[in-house]
Order: structure tokens, then C-alpha cells, then sequence
């Protein structure tokens, strides 16, 4: 199955998208000393784009087991981000793509980690990365 590029639902392609925004944690994060003395803000967002068993026109039996469960994302990205010190955000978000791409409906992971705190003049600084299950992988 080819995945849509722009993590977008696509009923097509059976896909659908699963989120988190703004997800605010506090994270020892960073290759500075003040960043190594203390845990700092990080913003993590994740976009994952899943198989949709119910498309492209059906409607799926009403029941957790069935979906990916967004808890389970942040609960993942939490554990992540406070998991000792992490040197580069590139770092966590890889960690937090992997973790996400466990669940072998997930067929690709978008993780962004910002660092709003990191200089006064900018409104954040950060990463995005890109995760994917391997052919033969899935499920």
C-alpha cells in the first residue's frame, strides 16, 4: 500500500490521521550546561498516519481495539522526554517516532520537539522528523 504524502486522511489510500498537539513537557534536553543542570519546556507535536479498516465508506465497530489510541502516544512521548538527559531534541523525537510506529497500523510518524524557552528573540527552535514502518514489517 502506497501512504499520501502530507499526513492527511485519505479514504483512498485507507488512512487516517491520529494526532497531538501542543503536548507541553518538562524534558532534561541539550548539549549546554544550563541545559544539562536543569529540565527545560519542550513542546512536542505527532502525526501519525494509521490504516483505516473502515475506509473508504464504512463505519468501524465502536470499540477501542480497533484504533490507535492517543493516550497511548502521549503516555509514550512523556516516558520519553523523562527518560534522563537527551543531548539532541532529534534524539527524542526519533525516540518518540519509534515508539509511536510500534503499533504496526501506524504506517508513518511525524514527531516535532521545540525548545520555546531556548532564545528570547525566537519563538522556538526545534526539529521534525520522520519515521516509517519497513516493507515486510507491518502486520
Amino acid at each position: 500500500m502506497s501512504i499520501a504524502p502530507g499526513f492527511a486522511p485519505d479514504a483512498a489510500a485507507a488512512l487516517r490521521l491520529v494526532f497531538v498537539r501542543g503536548l507541553a513537557l518538562q524534558a532534561r534536553l541539550g548539549v549546554y550546561p544550563h541545559e544539562k543542570a536543569a529540565p527545560q519546556r519542550v513542546v512536542i507535536g505527532v502525526e501519525l498516519a494509521v490504516r483505516d479498516d473502515a475506509a473508504p465508506d464504512g463505519v468501524g465497530a465502536d470499540e477501542m481495539r480497533r484504533v490507535v489510541d492517543y493516550e497511548r502516544v502521549v503516555k509514550a512521548a512523556r516516558a520519553a522526554a523523562a527518560d534522563g538527559h537527551t543531548l539532541l531534541v532529534e534524539t527524542l523525537a526519533e525516540r518518540i517516532a519509534l515508539a509511536a510506529l510500534a503499533d504496526p497500523r501506524v504506517l508513518r510518524a511525524r514527531v516535532t520537539v521545540e525548545k520555546p524557552d531556548a532564545f528570547p528573540d525566537a519563538a522556538s527552535v526545534g526539529v521534525a522528523v520522520e519515521r516509517m514502518q519497513r516493507e515486510g514489517s507491518r502486520a
